[in-house]
């Protein structure tokens, strides 16, 4: 077990807990001491998810939701509330992107369809933070503890071509965040967000990789900026430590296990 921070008190929620961002962040919660929900709507992966807190020595349980219906995420809370007692964290892991959202080379913003766009904003900022805030914080607010934690993007700080919308979005969950912080400062609970870079992830493995480890074109281009990218392909680098000198080093690496010293991060991958 983590010794380094003490969760056994805590009750999390990983809401997207069955991808693989948010899957990690459930297993290093579980490894604090946390019950850990693990939530989402594919229950192979989330039901797979938490056997492998359990294998770990930790407790967690998949709970079926969908992150765009303000009844399901109720119901998963009360679920969640009879299992494991009032959730004190909550972790906002969903979101996504969707192809006809973006700009290809040679693409027009303004034939953009509203409709893609619409469901960018959906997944990313209603699913992905406003509904699941909406639903899981007024316990916390009563109980007078909590820390919330959304899922940004540096496409959110800084936009990347192409994904406009999804850089809209989570531009939208930063706004939202801060809004939030403020509004909820006084009672008890924490609201802040996080802002990954690249994971490889099943959503964008094909955009960033060959069949044969190799980056493409594109995926050399958005790696490429990286400090990662001067150490070789990700499966050369297991079992590796890194140093950065950047207080933003999560923000392009792969791994687990980051411990900020000062401004340096030490990353085993």
């Amino acid at each position: 077990m983590n010794t380094l921070f003490d969760l056994k008190n805590d009750v999390a929620v990983v809401i997207g807990g069955t991808g693989e961002l948010g899957g990690h962040m459930a297993e290093a919660l579980g490894s604090g001491g946390a019950k850990v929900a693990v939530v989402g709507r594919n229950a192979e992966r989330g039901n797979n998810r938490a056997k492998a807190i359990t294998d770990a020595g930790g407790e967690a349980k998949f709970f079926a939701a969908d992150g765009l219906s303000s009844e399901s995420l109720g119901s998963a809370r009360d679920a969640i509330t009879a299992w494991a007692g009032t959730p004190t964290i909550l972790v906002n892991a969903a979101g996504g992107n969707h192809p006809d959202a973006t700009i290809p080379p040679g693409a027009d913003i303004c034939k953009l369809p509203r409709e893609a766009w619409n469901t960018v904003f959906d997944l990313n900022l209603v699913g992905g933070a406003l509904l699941p805030c909406q639903v899981f914080a007024p316990a916390m607010i009563e109980a007078g503890v909590g820390s919330i934690i959304n899922i940004a993007s540096m496409s959110g700080i800084i936009p990347l071509s192409r994904v406009v919308a999804y850089s809209a979005a989570k531009a939208a969950v930063i706004n939202l965040t801060m809004w939030l912080s403020r509004e909820w400062a006084t009672t008890g609970v924490r609201v802040n967000a996080i802002s990954p870079g690249f994971f490889p992830a099943e959503q964008n493995r094909k955009l960033l990789f060959n069949e044969d480890g190799t980056y493409t074109e594109r995926g050399g281009q958005i790696i490429g900026h990286t400090p990662m990218a001067r150490f070789g392909k990700p499966e050369e680098l297991a079992g590796a430590t890194i140093w950065l000198a950047s207080r933003q080093a999560s923000s392009f690496v792969t791994g687990q296990n980051i411990a900020i010293d000062g401004g340096f991060a030490s990353v085993t991958i």
